[in-house]
């Protein structure tokens, strides 16, 4: 909103310093900025709110040291983050660009299944929450409308340049905009996968979109329900969410840029740079959470907030056809993931196999294991945000490893 405004006073009125706001980086430096403010200024207040109506986390009894110290500490402390990153992306980022809207829709809508689930766990005193097929059916929603959207849109495109004959700057680009479901693969040196390819010339490419909708689909139900299972001890979820956040805005901003997307050879994608805005506002509120939720948490974000995170971190990717790299960036998403399908496979094949489950880990997700093996969760979350920071520079290095 702020953008347009300074927009019209400096078209119309010429003010000294209007013209600021056509810039990504004072934009994204005011939004991360205003992020940090809400959750400082307004954070206190909802977190008595949560306690005055009494929204406190129903603890089950797993066995984990200080655990049961915990019950009664407000959740839905995601409406921190919702704030946080709702306001601010509102305020200086570009609304009718099209990767905007889907970030904000993408907000919107994994924030109220996760508020579904809180609300059912909380005030229904059912602490299986919201059915999984549910959450299920509200993923598969929200993969189709970011899959159309990126498929169909005419605004999302990629942009090819013919290479230069002359080297004078007085020779102006050529180019041209193209719809395509072309991806970036990691560590190749033609590092372009075009999803069309998956119909092995069984089906005409104009089915490409269905292909392409159910891995929009997969990747955001992954990824969202990564981070609701990484969402476990105090800090985890909303420090690697921090650290992956920044890592796709910098994906952004070379995406978005003409001369850094030529100069490392990765697609260029016009309009795409709007979204480094939307992800400062994400770090603000991420770090802007985690004074009230590091170790010993005053809120626990709840699935309002880490369904949320994992769904709009996976649209993120997407946007700017980098998902190929959420394996990498993700990477405490996916183990934190696979650590509970492999627990559960073993302790039903075991239970079918011997009369008796039986079980890989301690206690699944993997960071429970870690606490029933006796280390504190501040040392556990604070080595997973290092392995994190490792994936997300091993991630970047991929712009140049090939």
């Amino acid at each position: 909103m702020l953008y347009y405004l300074f927009q019209f006073l400096d078209e119309r009125y010429n003010l000294p310093g209007a013209g600021v706001f056509q810039y990504i980086s004072f934009r994204a430096l005011g939004a991360v900025i205003t992020s940090l403010l809400i959750a400082a200024i307004f954070g206190r207040k909802i977190i008595d709110t949560l306690r005055n109506l009494q929204i406190g986390e129903s603890i089950r009894d797993l066995g984990l040291e200080g655990q049961m110290q915990k019950r009664g500490t407000p959740t839905m402390g995601g409406f921190i983050i919702l704030a946080s990153l709702l306001i601010p992306a509102l305020l200086f980022a570009k609304l009718s660009n099209v990767y905007i809207v889907l970030a904000l829709v993408s907000t919107i809508w994994t924030g109220l299944i996760g508020f579904l689930d809180d609300y059912i766990k909380v005030f229904k005193k059912n602490k299986e929450g919201l059915e999984g097929r549910f959450k299920v059916v509200g993923q598969i929603g929200l993969g189709m409308i970011v899959g159309l959207t990126l498929y169909f849109n005419d605004y999302v495109k990629i942009r090819k340049y013919a290479p230069r004959l002359l080297s004078t700057s007085n020779v102006p680009d050529v180019y041209v905009d193209i719809k395509s479901t072309l991806t970036t693969v990691p560590f190749l040196k033609n590092n372009e996968f075009d999803y069309s390819s998956l119909l092995f010339g069984l089906l005409p490419d104009s089915y490409t979109w269905i292909v392409y909708v159910v891995i929009c689909i997969f990747i955001i139900t992954a990824v969202s329900n990564g981070a609701n299972i990484t969402d476990g001890i105090d800090g985890l979820a909303a420090g690697t969410s921090t650290i992956i956040a920044l890592t796709v805005g910098v994906l952004a901003y070379l995406s978005g840029n003409k001369v850094f997307s030529q100069y490392l050879n990765i697609m260029y994608i016009p309009n795409s740079g709007e979204l480094v805005i939307f992800c400062a506002a994400f770090v603000g509120a991420c770090v802007g959470f985690l004074w009230y939720n590091s170790y010993p948490a005053q809120v626990f974000m709840g699935d309002t907030g880490s369904l949320m995170l994992g769904g709009v971190i996976a649209v993120l990717f997407l946007a700017i056809r980098k998902e190929l790299l959420i394996p990498i960036v993700c990477g405490i998403f996916l183990v934190e993931n696979i650590s509970v399908i492999m627990q559960v496979s073993y302790f039903k094949y075991t239970k079918k196999k011997y009369g008796e489950g039986r079980r890989i880990l301690l206690m699944s997700p993997l960071h429970h294991h870690f606490q029933k093996k006796g280390y504190h969760e501040a040392k556990i979350v604070t080595r997973f945000w290092i392995v994190g920071i490792i994936l997300a520079v091993l991630a970047l290095a991929t712009l140049k490893l090939r």
